[in-house]
């Protein structure tokens, strides 16, 4: 009896123990948001401001990691591979889930299915921007001079939108320039204003404090209208030869495929309300960012939208797979 009862002990100590870890609710310990381009770009920025009102909401550490390369395929392989228990996310754009399948032969993930949708967070638009000495004063100004010295200007991407945004340009332009790839939207914008490179089509959030001191200068937007943030520059699609001319990019949040639905849940209520306070939607306007918050179906739904929309916008920049 005294052996039994020793037995009971030790199990009734040990259910103990385990009790409340297993009625903990998520997140128990931190969780960690991988982002696939450097620090200072525009999903970085977008990313460290929800990380920040993730912890506060759930009082529990939200750490953003960065992983740039190889045009987002680092962070999103990393994430793939990823235990499915909602403590890997991932902030990821239309770079790892629209552009990707359609510029690379092949990737070492499926973006829809290795991956759970969690939340669409922000829309970015992207500007085109020239040196501060460029005399380009407007896109037909830049089409020009393109026209004039074919292939002697050269410009720079960081990420697949900059590197779509340009390379339809260059074909609705009829012309011709260098394109010279980098890891991420930073150093694009530091080479821009060191004059080593001559435009560029640029994140409105990774260069909005650029364009606010002068360091570079804005000649045209890529919305299909003008910007409301800086309604004196105009829309590419103003400029002749332009029209309809249409390039935006797109920031969420995703898990590896499998995150519980309980978890899913969680988040992506955290972030509707994030995205519905008055200070985070101005502080995004500010920055350049439209919030599009919505359910987890409903993001899943825009992904598949987002590949066919990416395909047709690839196939008509005259992109070949690499």
């Amino acid at each position: 009896m005294r052996r039994i009862g020793g037995l009971l002990a030790v199990l009734c100590a040990a259910l103990a123990t385990a009790l409340p870890a297993a009625g903990q609710s998520y997140p128990s310990r931190p969780v960690r948001i991988v982002i696939p381009f450097a620090a200072g770009s525009g999903s970085d920025i977008v990313g460290r401001l929800l990380a920040d009102e993730l912890r506060q909401a759930f009082n529990q550490s939200f750490v953003v990691e960065n992983k740039p390369g190889a045009s987002a395929q680092i962070a999103a392989e990393l994430v793939a591979k990823a235990p499915a228990d909602g403590y890997t996310l991932m902030l990821t754009t239309n770079t790892a889930h629209s552009a990707n399948p359609f510029l690379f032969k092949s990737l070492r993930y499926d973006p829809l299915r290795d991956f759970t949708p969690i939340a669409r967070v922000v829309y970015i638009p992207y500007v085109l921007v020239v040196r501060t000495d460029s005399r380009a004063a407007s896109a037909g100004a830049l089409v020009r001079e393109l026209r004039a010295n074919p292939g002697k200007l050269n410009y720079g991407y960081g990420n697949s939108t900059s590197q779509v945004a340009a390379a339809a340009f260059l074909q609705r332009a009829n012309a011709q320039a260098v394109a010279v790839p980098f890891k991420s939207m930073p150093p694009v914008i530091g080479e821009l204003i060191a004059g080593r490179l001559d435009f560029a089509f640029v994140d409105l959030t990774s260069v909005h404090g650029h364009l606010k001191s002068g360091q570079v200068k804005p000649i045209a937007f890529t919305l299909a209208s003008r910007s409301a943030q800086m309604p004196d520059i105009p829309a590419l699609a103003e400029t002749p030869d332009l029209a309809g001319y249409e390039v935006t990019s797109w920031v969420g949040l995703v898990g590896p495929a499998g995150v519980p639905r309980s978890v899913v849940d969680a988040l992506n209520a955290e972030v509707n309300r994030i995205l519905a306070k008055s200070e985070i939607k101005s502080r995004l306007a500010e920055l350049g960012a439209e919030t599009a918050p919505g359910t987890p179906d409903a993001f899943a739904a825009f992904l598949r939208q987002q590949l066919d929309s990416w395909r047709t916008k690839i196939a008509a920049a005259g992109i070949e797979p690499e």
